[in-house]
């Protein structure tokens, strides 16, 4: 998970957008009412402005996604439908949202332990309201309003301490811990789809990225 040489990946990526006639790879082309990367990467960032955003948002960015940011981009073409884009706004610089949205203002906060965080994740759905166990449909409700907003308390809490980098489809993302113990690490949420919010074993944002890169080299190659 540390810095790597990124030398060559931009034109990889750039070729694929050449080589895709077939418009095989998922979330690269406008498919399903959903918007594709077109295998378009943002323009890389200079070292003047990651060191910017990392001195506004308290963190120091693992050292590969770093490097992607200064060599190859800062965002655009990558897994599933893309890779979400730092950038300098009005509000300063943000990621951007595909949907699941970094929080930005707990990106300082550490993220939290794998046991910590399953341990609280199975207590909470295990207080989830039945609707059967209440005498009438209004007390049910006021339980649930309650049980949902101590679910996006938790959700903001799951979230502390990281970026956001794509969207998978179907409400899932992949996230990427930048402070904490699991700095570096990539984390995939599926709660939307009953799942849990997980680790992708010890993969690192490199790992992640190039795994990409070689596996749509390979459907383009077999769709030739």
């Amino acid at each position: 998970m540390g810095a790597m040489n990124w030398s060559g990946v931009r034109e990889r990526v750039e070729a694929l957008a050449r080589a895709d006639k077939a418009r095989e790879v998922f979330g690269a082309w406008d498919m399903y009412g959903g918007t594709g990367h077109h295998f378009r990467l943002a323009d890389p960032l200079s070292e003047a402005g990651v060191a910017e955003a990392e001195a506004q948002w308290g963190v120091s960015l693992p050292a590969d996604y770093r490097a992607f940011l200064l060599e190859v981009g800062a965002g655009g073409a990558g897994p599933f439908y893309g890779l979400t884009t730092l950038s300098r706004t009005d509000a300063g610089w943000l990621w951007s949202d595909p949907g699941g949205g970094t929080v930005h203002e707990r990106l300082r906060l550490p993220f939290p332990d794998v046991e910590e965080s399953v341990r609280a994740q199975v207590e909470h759905e295990r207080k989830e309201p039945v609707e059967s166990d209440f005498e009438d449909e209004a007390a049910f409700e006021v339980a649930y309003r309650a049980w949902l907003e101590e679910d996006e308390r938790l959700s903001d809490w799951f979230l502390s301490g990281a970026v956001c980098l794509s969207h998978e489809g179907c409400g899932y993302f992949d996230w990427l811990v930048v402070s904490g113990p699991q700095r570096g690490q990539v984390w995939v949420d599926e709660r939307p789809g009953d799942g849990r919010f997980s680790p992708l074993g010890q993969v690192g944002f490199a790992e992640w990225y190039l795994g990409w890169v070689e596996k749509t080299e390979a459907v383009v190659r077999r769709g030739r």
